[in-house]
């Protein structure tokens, strides 16, 4: 397994850097990315250098800059801290540098950074700490060390909020107060420019010499968008200055807001301040342990520890992503970077549901209720169509927003004008997609009450909008679904995609049976749902429409047309695609229109297809899908690899899985150093886990309950594993002869076809 940053032989939860790498900074940033749920930071160096990109996030802050799309605004740069040594900058572009390292502390989400630094006379050690809090999701936390080595010298220090960021050149913000309170806090306001959301950033330092700590008031500098504290300092050599900087970040609409976002931040940091580092990052650490790994737990024997690593490193950046409360969405970048605008897609409810629900179920709670608030947006969007029901948006900003998604792309090779994104408008399976996401919930974790209040009205309102999508084609007697796009997005105009067919026809007629056990088992939620909806009516629509859809079924070579006209194109060779790091290679070659027309397909859809529903298809038909679509998928999407390694894995195709698994994992951590410079992939990140979980750990939640069917890579010696299922904490361990199960609770499980009743604290050892 190739990584293209470093780790360590002995630590599972260390990445990083032996050298600096100033023409990949944006690719370790996004890497070495630090949040909490609410504040997100990329991992920018302290000091300026070109080609870096600052980004800083609150989620659930979009805004929108006049005919632009609606994103995440670039907060105000509170990492930058600027050094003299006797009047010259500290730059690793100049003079010396040795014993450089820079690493991310997956346990705990530190960033240290150390080495030596001599620019002519001088010589100093330098080492750099901080971390974004997990215990107070508005703290920011850095300290720097310097040690001169071979004679004293004078420290200018300069650290401050910078506003003068944007998002690739928009600025959102109107700039409000900036000002010192009490002779050391430093505080800037700001607001977005069109939905109003106001912002305090406040900063305060303290400076040790050795351990004795300096008083010292700063000079203030005011300068347009900026504010930054000065600092002079004579240091003797081998004597240490420590500089640590507090600071907090305060949003408008934050829940925990009690005052004003001034206020509210300069109290808390007057209070926060008084503590050492060490001491608030033990307590954020704490949260890291307590409340996260001990609930999500994974231990890989290898060869090597690279796979451990992997699932590490995906399971930090999953956590440190999600929100911590119901109002707020994961995009499909997180907060690691611009890509995507922060903007949430099919990405959360396919791909990382499965992960926050079977670790930790209030995160996978906590999306799901954003989608109920979504529903004002989806039924917005619904009827400006002229359909009913609720549409959900392909890419979703704020929850009343009825669609996020940009208008136009990259330039066409052949004509050389801007390509029309047409996701928006006809990349639909997402309202499926989310009503998938939302049954699974409930039937994993049992969680009825949210069912009741929420989760029915979900399933019921998209199941209301494909009965009024659908179409009737009287030549072949059926409903039909035509001019999508499906998950393949090369075919822009396609008519009875399977994946989205399939799809609409389980929401129907989950939605009819919904309705069937409302009206006998819960009366009083069932009259909720009809005042809304009259689901007599929609009932009867429901039946009619799933009973006529029309299915693409297995031809007889047991092949699942991708849709109507997919079989009858032409075939190209894709090897070289296949094998390119870049993975929009092909535009290289071919447009849109083009690719419309040929057998080649961008990411797994019917595989994805047959993975979803698997229960309703044999074996045979899933291999003799394999065989057609594997060679025709060029992975042109972060969402494909793990699809098809759970899928090689269930097969019978082992090496197979592995090699996927393997690509799987360098989505991110791999060689290429372009592909994650706008952030990482949480999806391809959660498929990692999916893969290790789903795939070689052979966690099912079917139509028969909890299966587990595990097969680990021959590489590997053991894998142990804990998830939640219907509330319950189940460990399992695999190794190639037998696989475990326990739990404090009773429970049971199926393998393959045979019942398992497991009682508290009781081993099931089964032979493999």
């Amino acid at each position: 397994m190739l990584f293209g940053i470093s780790t360590k032989k002995d630590d599972d939860w260390w990445i990083g850097v032996t050298a600096l790498d100033t023409p990949h900074l944006s690719k370790y940033e996004s890497l070495m990315f630090q949040g909490n749920g609410y504040l997100g930071i990329r991992g920018s160096l302290e000091e300026h250098y070109l080609n870096e990109k600052r980004d800083m996030f609150v989620l659930g802050t979009f805004d929108k800059f006049e005919n632009e799309a609606t994103e995440l605004p670039n907060l105000p740069d509170i990492v930058n801290i600027e050094i003299q040594v006797n009047g010259k900058l500290l730059s690793l572009n100049h003079g010396e540098t040795t014993d450089y390292q820079r690493g991310l502390n997956l346990r705990n989400g530190e960033i240290i950074r150390s080495f030596n630094w001599q620019n002519g006379k001088d010589k100093l050690h330098f080492e750099f700490r901080r971390f974004v809090s997990m215990s107070n999701c508005h703290l920011f936390v850095s300290q720097v060390k310097i040690t001169p080595l071979s004679e004293n010298v004078r420290l200018q220090i300069k650290s401050g909020i910078d506003g003068q960021q944007t998002n690739s050149g928009t600025q959102h913000f109107v700039e409000a107060n900036k000002r010192l309170f009490n002779a050391r806090f430093v505080q800037m306001q700001t607001q977005t420019q069109n939905s109003l959301v106001k912002f305090a950033l406040t900063e305060y330092h303290r400076l040790f010499l050795n351990t004795s700590e300096l008083i010292l008031n700063p000079r203030l500098q005011l300068e347009r968008r900026q504010i930054f504290a000065n600092y002079s300092i004579d240091v003797e050599k081998n004597k240490c200055l420590t500089f640590v900087k507090y600071a907090d970040v305060f949003a408008s609409n934050d829940k925990d807001l009690q005052v004003n976002v001034s206020k509210d931040c300069l109290r808390q940091l007057e209070h926060v301040g008084r503590e050492d580092y060490q001491k608030l990052l033990a307590d954020s650490t704490r949260v890291w342990e307590d409340k996260i790994w001990q609930n999500s737990f994974v231990e890989i024997s290898s060869h090597n520890n690279k796979p451990q690593i992997a699932v590490n490193y995906a399971r930090y950046q999953l956590f440190a992503n999600v929100p911590r409360d119901y109002s707020k969405n994961i995009g499909a970048k997180g907060m690691t970077g611009e890509g995507y605008k922060g903007h949430a897609f099919w990405d959360t409810e396919i791909f990382m549901m499965p992960f926050f629900m079977m670790n930790i179920p209030s995160y996978a709670h906590n999306l799901l209720i954003y989608r109920y608030l979504n529903l004002i947006g989806a039924q917005k969007k619904a009827r400006q169509g002229g359909y009913h029901g609720a549409q959900f948006p392909w890419e979703a900003a704020m929850p009343e927003d009825a669609e996020s998604a940009p208008l136009w792309g990259s330039a066409d090779i052949i004509t050389g004008e801007p390509m029309k994104i047409l996701s928006g408008e006809t990349e639909i399976h997402v309202t499926g997609d989310v009503a998938f996401g939302v049954y699974q919930y409930i039937k994993n974790t049992g969680d009825q009450e949210f069912a009741r209040r929420m989760g029915y009205e979900i399933i019921l309102q998209c199941a209301k909008f494909w009965a009024s999508r659908v179409s009737w084609n009287a030549s072949i007697d059926q409903f039909e679904i035509i001019d999508v796009i499906g998950p393949d997005e090369y075919k822009e105009h396609a008519s009875n995609n399977a994946f989205t067919n399939y799809m609409v026809h389980w929401c129907m007629r989950k939605g009819a049976e919904i309705i069937t056990q409302l009206r006998r088992d819960d009366l009083i939620t069932y009259d909720k749902l009809d005042k809304k909806m009259d689901l007599s009516k929609l009932f009867k629509d429901l039946i009619l429409k799933t009973s006529k859809l029309y299915l693409p079924e297995p031809n007889n070579k047991e092949i699942i047309a991708q849709d109507d006209n997919y079989l009858s194109y032409p075939r190209i060779n894709v090897d070289k695609y296949r094998a390119s790091d870049n993975v929009s290679e092909i535009f290289r070659d071919f447009d849109l229109k083009q690719l419309d027309k040929l057998q080649v397909t961008k990411q797994a859809d019917v595989l994805l297809l047959l993975l979803l529903f698997e229960d309703d298809f044999s074996k045979d038909i899933i291999k003799q899908n394999w065989d057609y679509y594997e060679p025709k998928t060029i992975h042109d999407s972060s969402l494909s690899f793990s699809t098809h390694a759970i899928l090689a894995n269930d097969i019978g195709l082992y090496n197979k899985a592995f090699e996927y698994f393997e690509k799987n994992c360098q989505i991110d951590l791999g060689t290429n150093m372009n592909s994650s410079v706008k952030g990482i992939h949480m999806a391809g990140l959660a498929g990692t886990w999916k893969i290790v979980i789903e795939g070689f750990g052979g966690i099912r939640t079917g139509k028969e309950g909890l299966q587990i069917q595990p097969h680990i890579p021959s590489t590997w010696n053991s894998l142990k594993y804990s998830i939640v299922w219907q509330g319950k904490r189940i460990k399992v361990l695999v190794t190639h002869t037998s696989f475990s199960v326990t739990s404090d609770e009773k429970f049971e499980f199926s393998y393959h076809d045979h019942i398992y009743h497991v009682e508290p604290k009781e081993k099931v050892l089964i032979a493999i």
